[in-house]
């Protein structure tokens, strides 16, 4: 492989300065701080979607809240610019309407919704209540909805399948930070 000029005159490579190693450290056992911290796999809250290619039932963010999409119409292009795609959709935590309308050739947002499973372990006075997930982790930071008419008898169904003595699966939304109970069963044994 040819890298330039060579002088013939000079027979010996080219010497390249090393530098010499750093000190190792010692590490003595039990010295080293190993209290790791428990964070997501690191996946976006949403994924790029063209306004033309979102269809009815996706999960989308519409004026900042991610709405279930009731239905999708688009205008044709005029005179002067594109195509506008008109979304209407509901926000999935509070059953909100929301309206938006852009070009079907622009970026919409497409919302990352995950739907876990926990054992519920017991409903205090106020509404909290403590969950098992599959791993034996427990989590107390829910309350039971209560914000809806539907959220009412959700709750109000929660808690008589749990006061009855039946093991209850609650079933818990999460997306864009925010988690809200959305569903139970009694768990199959």
């Amino acid at each position: 492989c040819f890298f330039g000029p060579q002088s013939s005159s000079s027979s010996s490579p080219r010497k390249i300065p090393v530098m010499p190693p750093k000190k190792k450290e010692e590490v003595v056992a039990g010295s080293v701080d190993t209290d790791f911290q428990k964070t997501d796999s690191g996946a976006s809250m949403t994924v790029p979607v063209q306004a033309g290619n979102v269809k009815k039932g996706s999960i989308v963010l519409l004026k900042g809240a991610p709405c279930k999409v009731e239905s999708v119409s688009t205008s044709k292009t005029g005179k002067h610019g594109h195509a506008k795609a008109t979304i209407i959709g509901y926000d999935i935590f509070n059953n909100k309407r929301y309206e938006d309308a852009c070009p079907t050739s622009h970026n919409m947002e497409e919302v990352n919704v995950t739907r876990d499973e926990y054992t519920l372990l017991n409903i205090e006075d106020d509404g909290h209540i403590s969950l098992l997930d599959a791993s034996g982790e427990e989590k107390t930071d829910l309350k039971l909805p209560e914000e809806l008419d539907f959220d009412k008898k959700l709750s109000e169904g929660i808690q008589a399948l749990f006061s009855s003595g039946k093991s209850t699966t609650i079933v818990v939304q999460k997306a864009m930070g925010l988690e809200k109970v959305v569903d139970f069963r009694e768990e199959r044994d």
